[in-house]
């Protein structure tokens, strides 16, 4: 007797997609009958699934974790994994398998930002809607079926990033702080600033500022700055006549010069090329 039933389409990207798109290797639902353990490793795939109803058990990472309704997984299948449904609450997920080149990246830079595989949403239906629409578009296969897949993984992702980035303000001791220094980036963006003269003003360990600030808003308080000072020259690049000078100095670049290398570096050209181009 089966262990399970599942709807499952398997698909067969074109080359085009596997170039250039994430795309869907299978994507379905599965209803437990019994407990049983699927175990896999080594497959260049991405799973994520949600627990629509039970509960069971995920082991990935050398550790066995318990799964309840609402819970999302998100593993990389090249590494040893396995699920179980359980015996008193045999469950029902969503899931979908995927691919692709940039698959690779997003997985590296969730884990570089300390996040987790394993979370409770605070918005299931986000979810379900994403895998339902993935079903269904492989159902009907029409002419641009790779193309919105392609869309809805990459929201699928930005979900799961969005989910760890609140869960990760909601247990943090100090989301106010960071969201007024980042507010006061915003605003003395043209002034002088330094991790240093930051954690004295808002009498915060630069250590801990640091670290905190990368892990909320994924980027350092350095890069963030800058990126600030390049949007705001920018504007100016455009809708002013200001010189090149002027526009450094109010944007709290130490010289033109300097100035000039850090644009080139983010926007690959000149801000005078800039300024010609928009």
């Amino acid at each position: 007797m089966a262990k399970s039933a599942s709807n499952r389409i398997i698909t067969t990207p074109s080359s085009y997609a596997k170039e250039h798109y994430l795309y869907v290797q299978e994507v379905g639902t599965l209803q437990s009958l019994e407990p049983h353990i699927s175990r896999r490793q080594n497959l260049n795939s991405y799973l994520f699934f949600i627990v629509l109803e039970g509960s069971g058990f995920v082991s990935y990472e050398d550790n066995r974790h318990a799964l309840t309704v609402g819970d999302c997984v998100w593993l990389d299948c090249t590494r040893p994994y396995s699920h179980e449904s359980s015996a008193k609450e045999p469950w029902s997920l969503m899931w979908v398998h995927f691919y692709g080149k940039e698959a690779v990246n997003f997985y590296d830079n969730f884990l570089k930002h300390s996040y987790s595989f394993l979370f409770h949403p605070q918005n299931m239906m986000a979810f379900t809607d994403i895998l339902q629409h993935l079903y269904q578009i492989h159902s009907a296969k029409s002419s641009l079926m790779e193309l919105y897949a392609n869309r809805y993984l990459t929201d699928l992702i930005t979900l799961c990033f969005m989910e760890n980035i609140l869960e990760n303000q909601e247990s943090s001791s100090i989301p106010e702080k960071l969201k007024q220094i980042h507010e006061y980036l915003e605003e003395h963006y043209a002034e002088k600033i330094n991790l240093e003269n930051l954690s004295s003003r808002f009498f915060i360990s630069k250590f801990h500022l640091s670290r905190e600030y990368k892990k909320i808003y994924g980027t350092t308080i350095g890069n963030d700055l800058t990126s600030k000072r390049i949007s705001h020259a920018k504007s100016m690049l455009r809708f002013s006549n200001d010189s090149i000078e002027n526009i450094a100095l109010n944007c709290g670049f130490q010289d033109a010069g300097y100035f000039i290398k850090v644009f080139k570096k983010a926007e690959n050209m000149t801000p005078l090329e800039y300024r010609k181009k928009w």
